[in-house]
């Protein structure tokens, strides 16, 4: 039997999320279908986490519009979802004379899109800003930011599903059809059914896909990966600011920077590579090696015992690899296709344009249903703001005498607590991988990367939740934590 809504979303990043707590406010049956099994698997929580001011865009485009407002939205909805947000700034930096016309370009751009606050600024304020940056001039935009990435996601999701939004996770879209009378069919490899008067297609790197599959040909999608090292939090506080080199022509992003995060480590990156694969996250020997090469230019404090892991994301570019460059966003509530909502080549600012996207889907929507809000709808998730390590002495104290699970740490390197592991575990998207504990405790993104805490983690979901060797996956069904014959050690974990 089919699962009836008004609405089903397509995607389960940071866009559909956004989407789906959008409408949540209101009285309107949502769903969420997300074919990984958790959200925020693809681009949304592979990124680096910066909320970008605005000013790389064309004046009156999407991405200009969208970017401004949703930087403007987003220390409310930080604080309403206990999200960690820190208003830094970023120098842009010139190098030579036509960077130097790039950042003048830049600045009236920015004024144009309304972005606050933008200055250019000489050598004498770019030192007060970030001491030892190079450069001979640079632009200041203070309304920069970074952000967690999978701590946004996660949010809006968890909120939408607190005010009634359904999320079925593991559900890849395989069938669309469309009803006579008006509405969508929507079948998934797993084998259900969904009923939808309105599709709302944020599906990313495989949007046009989803638009192929509902008789839509309009679009092709061209993934482009961005290779990324973490540097260990040893170089904490090095980087007072986001430092970008000023972006080159029909360039497909904003050039190799490095990037301080919320939660302390740096990161080198991205590259830019097209891509055959839309899910090829490898990071490859030569990309890793001028990484580092970069990386020491620009931070010579830098020691190669401070790399502790490397990662990928990959952007949904509308442009091939002999055009280079970018497109706006395509968000358009189709004429010929009555009832679907597509969302499609969100690369950057996706991050930051995503809560601005929900609004303006939400008007998309009302054309199709009625919305009326919902005097229920509450914007605040429960919980911390910070690590229980992040707690002053005192109230760390006092929880764990009311709490002893807070005084056992599981993760050394990121000291997280056992009882922050149960809260991943048992966190209400029922989410049960490696990575979502990951994503929602931090364990395991430390300096060992996993080496002590794994272990203590197999141990609690062995002992306390029940899991046979078969149920411990990273991400995916296809990625077995234990495989062969596997049996347990009395007194130790699984084997």
């Amino acid at each position: 039997m089919a699962l009836e809504y008004d609405v089903v979303v397509i995607g389960g990043g940071v866009v559909g999320g956004a989407v789906a707590r959008e409408l949540s406010r209101f009285a309107v049956k949502a769903a969420v279908l997300e074919k990984e099994m958790d959200v925020g698997f693809g681009t949304s929580c592979r990124n680096s986490g910066v909320l970008h001011a605005g000013f790389n865009y064309a004046p009156g485009s999407l991405r200009a519009r969208l970017d401004v407002r949703g930087n403007a939205m987003m220390d409310d909805i930080c604080r309403d979802l206990k999200v960690k947000i820190k208003r830094i700034g970023k120098l842009t930096v010139a190098l030579d004379k036509e960077d130097e016309a790039t950042l003048h370009r830049l600045k009236e751009q920015g004024d144009a899109n309304g972005v606050p606050g933008l200055e250019l600024i000489g050598k004498d304020r770019m030192q007060q800003i970030q001491p030892g940056v190079e450069g001979s001039l640079a632009l200041y935009s203070p309304t920069s930011s970074i952000i967690s990435p999978y701590g946004l996601t996660i949010g809006l999701a968890e909120n939408a599903l607190a005010n009634g939004v359904d999320f079925h996770l593991g559900q890849q879209v395989a069938s669309i059809t469309s009803l006579a009378g008006g509405g969508w069919v929507l079948g998934t490899k797993a084998g259900e059914t969904f009923t939808a008067k309105v599709i709302i297609n944020a599906s990313g790197l495989f949007s046009a896909e989803i638009c192929r599959l509902a008789g839509i040909s309009d679009y092709v999608i061209y993934p482009c990966r961005g290779e990324y090292y973490v540097l260990d939090k040893r170089l904490d506080g090095t980087l007072k600011a986001l430092i970008y080199p000023a972006p080159k022509k029909n360039a497909p992003g904003l050039g190799i920077h490095l990037t301080p995060t919320v939660d302390g480590n740096i990161l080198i990156g991205p590259s830019a590579e097209y891509l055959n694969a839309s899910e090829d996250h490898s990071c490859t020997a030569d990309v890793m090696k001028e990484l580092r090469r970069e990386g020491q230019e620009l931070l010579p404090e830098i020691r190669m015992t401070d790399y502790i892991r490397n990662f990928s994301g990959i952007r949904p570019k509308q442009t091939p690899p002999e055009v280079g460059g970018n497109k706006d966003f395509v968000i358009e509530d189709r004429k010929d296709v009555s009832g679907f909502i597509n969302l499609l080549g969100i690369e950057s600012p996706g991050l930051t344009c995503a809560p601005a996207i929900a609004e303006m889907v939400r008007g998309m929507v009302e054309r199709h249903i009625p919305l009326h809000p919902d005097p229920s709808f509450n914007p605040v998730r429960p919980g911390s703001t910070f690590f229980f390590s992040e707690l002053p002495a005192e109230e760390r104290v006092s929880m764990i005498a009311d709490n002893p699970n807070y005084g056992e740490i599981i993760c050394r390197c990121e000291k997280i607590t056992k009882q922050e592991i149960l809260d991943a575990i048992t966190n209400p998207l029922g989410a049960r991988t490696l990575v979502s504990i990951k994503y929602r405790a931090r364990a395991s993104m430390g300096r060992c990367q996993g080496g002590f805490c794994v272990p203590r983690i197999t141990r609690i979901l062995r002992d306390e939740f029940g899991w046979a060797p078969e149920d411990f996956i990273k991400r995916s069904t296809a990625s077995p934590l234990f495989a062969g014959n596997v049996r347990s050690v009395k007194g130790g974990g699984v084997r």
